[in-house]
Order: C-alpha cells, then structure tokens, then sequence
C-alpha cells in the first residue's frame, strides 16, 4: 500500500501535487468539470491542516513550443476558486495557499520526462502528491522526474489515486466470484493484453463492440463490412482455445444490430449469425443483450471497459444501455463494479448511471493497463506505508 497525503503533516509545507485537470473546454467554457470536482478531497485535507498547494496538470495536446491559448488552464484556475471559495493563483512565484501552474504540455520536457524540467517543478515544494491516475500510465516529468528529485522528501498518493489504486488493483486481486470482465470498443488490439491476462482469472469474459467482429471471425463467421483486424485473426482463434482450456468463458454476439454506415439516418436492421455484405455490426442485437445483462446480474466482480457498440448514436445504443443497467442491477444486489474510464465512463454519465456503480475510473488508458498487470513506475516511485 501507499502512503497517501492524510498520513503526512502538512502544517506550514507546500505540498506539489500532480492533478489531472484534463478536462473538455469549448469557447472558453467548461463543459464538464467532473475531473477538477474529484481532485477537492485531496485539496482540501491539505488547505484544512495548514498547508499550501502548488497543483500542475496537463489539458489537451498542444505542440510543446510554448504558451496555446486554446489550452490555457486559466478557466480551470477560475472553476477551481469557485468550487474551492478560495483564491486560485495562477501566478507560479505565488505564495497563496493554492497556486495553479500553466499547462505544463506548453514545454516539450514536460513529455520528455527531462530530468531538469523535474527538477524546476519540484524547487521550493516540501511533499510531492500524486493524484492524477488519468496519467499515471505516462512517464512524463511531472509523474517520474519530478519524484525522483524529491527523493528524501514525502511522496504520497492522493485520496482520488489511493481509491482507483484500491478498486483497480486490490479489488480484482480479492474479487468474489463469478467474476465478469466485460470489455468492448473498437479494437481487439487495443485488449488484447487485458483479454490474455484476464483469461484464467474470470469466469466469464463478455465481449461487444467493434472488436468483437474479429473474434468472430476467428470463429469463421461470416461479418459483412464490420471492423476486423486481419492480422489478428490467428492470435484471436487462438486465444478462444487457451481461454477454454483455462476455465474462462468467452462469450460473443451472436446477433447484431447492424447499418450500412455510422450515420443517425442509417436504416438499423437486426441479423442474427452472419452479418450480410453490404452491412456492418454496430451494436449487440436484442438476443445478446438479454443474455450479456443475464451473465452481469449474476456476477459478484465486475470490470467494465469498453461499449457495447457505438453508443453515441441512439440507433446503436441499446446494447451498451442494456449491459450497464443489468451491472447497476448486479451492483445494487452487492456486487462489486469497476468501470474503466473513457468511453465506458461517457456511456454511464449519458445514461444516467453514475450512482449505480462501485467506482467509475478517471483513467482509460491507465485503468486499461492495470488490468493487463503492467506496473507504472510513476506509482513505484511512491512512499509504502509504513
């Protein structure tokens, strides 16, 4: 376990905490601030017990060449005064109790992980504070070099990383069987690190979504102009024999909610077994549904990362719908549920769903890399609890 920022004294310190502020801004409005709301807790122990804040964050992808007003942190800076009704400086030579950085993407030694860019970050800071699990994944110089120059110094996890580190890590190490993992989007690629160390470990593995037509085609069948990797074909039949050779049930669409193109005016059509050519998979059919929700209100583990199908467009939604409420149904009933973030996240917060599930990840990408066991040094680097 990780020391976390409630374990260490604060009083008189200035704590340099890594938040993930990441959030979306369009014509200089916030149009979601969910991601600044769940980094509050870590704040606000520190502001509540004496300490001063110096936060750094990321927004968007801006070239590395210097100041992009299109990814300015300044409203961050704005909404973070009003949620916190404490003045937010956005001055780095402040010495008010919270002080926001600008974009540190705005310098390419950020990415870079440069070890003096760490070095700069981490000058007159007491304690480093990591609470941006959304990019823990990343070895970039506010999550590697800024802790390694503050070696000898407190570095603790926030309370937001200390609670995906406990769903995502101990929960899916201690889980309580049957143990589900239901995994969708675009691509088998993009799992199959997930998929292969999954196998073994679950019970059953539902699988929707785009990628589930190159599995399916493993299987020999017949998928019109759905999405496949070809390349993957042989790994992907492969993979369906050691899953069922290990224990772990592998369950696929078996009919589809299927259109000529991603379009809202797309004529949707069910199929059952092969799709015809001119037609693409978009969506688990209604068959499916039922017995992918069946397979979920039955679990006591459940992970969740990717849709059902492109959920975005109501024509294609009902799957990814009918999976998430049967795991807010299993999840009511005392099942455990952790959604992975990103798309999955997305479809929770349009349907309605947030309060139904154990914990809903900051993180897609990070929350995807833990569940292939892969170790972030970033994490590493922290102090154990003692």
């Amino acid at each position: 376990m990780k020391q976390t920022i409630k374990e260490v004294d604060v009083q008189g310190k200035r704590v340099l905490m890594r938040v993930d502020f990441n959030v979306p801004i369009r014509d200089g409005e916030i149009t979601d601030d969910r991601r600044i709301q769940m980094a509050l807790p870590t704040i606000q122990t520190v502001l509540e017990r004496g300490g001063k804040v110096t936060l750094m964050s990321h927004l968007g992808r801006p070239s590395g060449n210097g100041y992009e007003a299109e990814f300015s942190l300044k409203p961050v800076a704005v909404r973070l005064s009003e949620l916190l009704n404490e003045d937010v400086s956005f001055d780095e030579s402040s010495d008010k109790a919270v002080v926001l950085r600008e974009n540190l993407r705005f310098d390419s030694r950020e990415k870079a992980g440069d070890e003096a860019f760490g070095a700069s970050l981490a000058e007159g800071c007491d304690i480093y504070c990591n609470d941006a699990f959304g990019t823990a994944h990343r070895n970039h110089a506010s999550m590697v070099a800024v802790p390694q120059q503050m070696e000898g110094k407190p570095r603790v996890a926030g309370l937001l990383l200390e609670k995906e580190l406990k769903y995502l890590d101990e929960s899916i190490r201690n889980a309580e069987p049957p143990f589900v993992a239901v995994l969708g989007g675009a691509k088998v690629s993009d799992k199959l690190g997930a998929i292969e160390r999954l196998i073994g470990t679950v019970d059953s593995i539902v699988i929707g979504g785009a990628m589930a037509y190159t599995l399916l085609a493993a299987q020999g069948v017949h998928i019109g102009n759905s999405l496949v990797e070809e390349e993957l074909i042989a790994q992907s039949k492969e993979m369906l024999e050691v899953a069922g050779a290990k224990g772990t049930t592998i369950h696929l669409p078996f009919d589809h909610v299927c259109a000529p193109e991603i379009a809202a005016e797309s004529a949707a059509v069910v199929e059952s077994g092969d799709i015809p050519d001119g037609l693409m998979g978009l969506d688990i059919g209604p068959e499916t549904t039922s017995a992918f929700a069946d397979i979920c209100e039955r679990a006591k583990t459940i992970v969740w990362n990717g849709p059902m199908g492109v959920f975005e467009c109501p024509a294609f939604s009902k799957g990814t719908k009918g999976v998430a409420n049967a795991i807010g149904n299993a999840t009511e009933k005392g099942a455990v549920s952790i959604v992975g973030g990103g798309d999955s996240a997305a479809a929770i917060a349009q349907f309605g769903l947030e309060t139904k599930m154990t914990h809903i990840s900051t993180g897609g990408g990070a929350s995807l890399q833990m569940l292939e066991g892969k170790e972030f040094l970033s994490v590493s680097l922290l102090d154990d609890t003692v």
